[in-house]
């Protein structure tokens, strides 16, 4: 395991029950939804009908959406690198998904193995492309989808460490951010556009569509660091949809 997923399998393991306590009662609700502002998969329309299909949670948090899709009729394997966020979807797993306790950058499943990738906020945001983008490639099968939410570069870029949230000034450059790490919290993975469809085009992937998420009219969330106001200007999630060559 490299050093970054061990960071982030120590932060996660320390911060999962606060994590589910906070948030697990609005992802319950409604599972088949992306990002903090909870944008319906009917509205963006990423992961098609997924019935009868082999899927991957890739990074899977409480695997709330594992079991919602699991309920659709889907063959769902739930992957995390955190032990105790795996205890929470222990818990909220019934039946028909199947929790695995591995690295994103080293999946333990066979070639082809899926029909459908996902994350929302999982793996791609904590994993390095380099060693996640070949990896979902291997394990996808031709002509299979791949879907992730993860933050837009603006909010690392607009971040004001003095105020502690976003802002409407540019704070650090765009060209040439990969790694965001404070020291205090997970380390992060971020790429400009160009770089992203370079990457996938490496590794097979024909880009389909890219959502950009804005924040509706009166949204509230359970992520502080989230501000809706600035939500509704500029994007602070996107939702990438590839299809495996």
């Amino acid at each position: 395991m490299s050093g970054h997923e061990r960071v982030n399998r120590e932060f996660w393991d320390a911060d999962a029950d606060d994590y589910q306590a906070a948030h697990h009662a609005t992802i319950a609700r409604d599972p088949r939804a992306w990002g903090v502002w909870r944008i319906p998969e009917t509205t963006v329309g990423a992961l098609g009908d997924v019935a009868g299909r082999d899927v991957l949670e890739y990074g899977c948090g409480a695997a709330q959406w594992a079991q919602a899709l699991a309920d659709d009729g889907a063959r769902v394997v739930a992957l995390d690198v955190s032990r105790a966020q795996l205890r929470h979807a222990r818990s909220a797993v019934a039946a028909g998904a199947r929790l695995l306790c591995a690295s994103g950058e080293a999946i333990p499943c066979a070639d082809a193995s899926f029909d459908v990738v996902f994350c929302d906020h999982g793996a791609m945001s904590f994993c390095d492309p380099e060693r996640s983008l070949p990896e979902v490639a291997r394990v996808l099968r031709p002509g299979g989808r791949f879907a992730f939410s993860h933050t837009t570069p603006w909010p690392y870029l607009t971040w004001d460490d003095r105020r502690e949230r976003v802002g409407p000034k540019l704070r650090e450059p765009y060209f040439g951010m990969r790694v965001f790490a404070t020291g205090e919290g997970t380390v992060d993975f971020q790429l400009g556009y160009g770089d992203w469809i370079r990457a996938f085009r490496r590794h097979d992937f024909v880009v389909e569509d890219l959502v950009e998420l804005r924040a509706p009219k009166g949204a509230t969330t359970t992520y502080p660091d989230f501000d809706p106001r600035w939500a509704r200007r500029w994007p602070a999630e996107q939702v990438w949809k590839l299809r495996r060559a």
